[in-house]
């Protein structure tokens, strides 16, 4: 727990609108002809130590956390939307050892849903596991 005593760092670091086509879902043609899929992230962390000596080791590193989620999104496919989201806040806690917390947001723009809407999304937040 941060000293802010909320359970997650009082500082984010926000990473939004990241694009990469995916094959992801549950029908063929999502898999075969793939699709875009946007991500937006949000790292809970402490920014004094960084901003205080202004050295970017002790802060997350936002280029290497989009690196992550297109490697994800362009890898192997899942059904879900879900999935995918869960397994990109796994691999940021495991490669950003500062981040406290981490907020996942998948959005399917062009989920294959017979009517008009602007976006189907899943949001997943998932902390670093105390003692750690």
């Amino acid at each position: 727990m941060s000293a802010a005593g909320r359970g997650t760092a009082p500082d984010r670091i926000r990473l939004t609108g990241l694009t990469a086509v995916g094959r992801h879902g549950v029908f063929e043609h999502e898999r075969r002809d793939g699709q875009p899929f946007v991500t937006d992230v949000v790292l809970h962390l402490d920014a004094g130590p960084a901003a205080a000596t202004d050295d970017l080791a002790r802060t997350a590193h936002y280029g290497e956390v989009a690196d992550t989620v297109v490697r994800l999104v362009t890898g192997e496919p899942v059904d879900l939307i879900e999935t995918l989201a869960v397994r990109i806040a796994a691999a940021v806690l495991a490669e950003q050892p500062v981040v406290e917390a981490v907020e996942v947001t998948v959005h399917k723009p062009q989920a294959p849903i017979p009517h008009d809407f602007a976006d189907a999304a899943v949001t997943v937040l998932r902390r670093r596991e105390e003692g750690r």
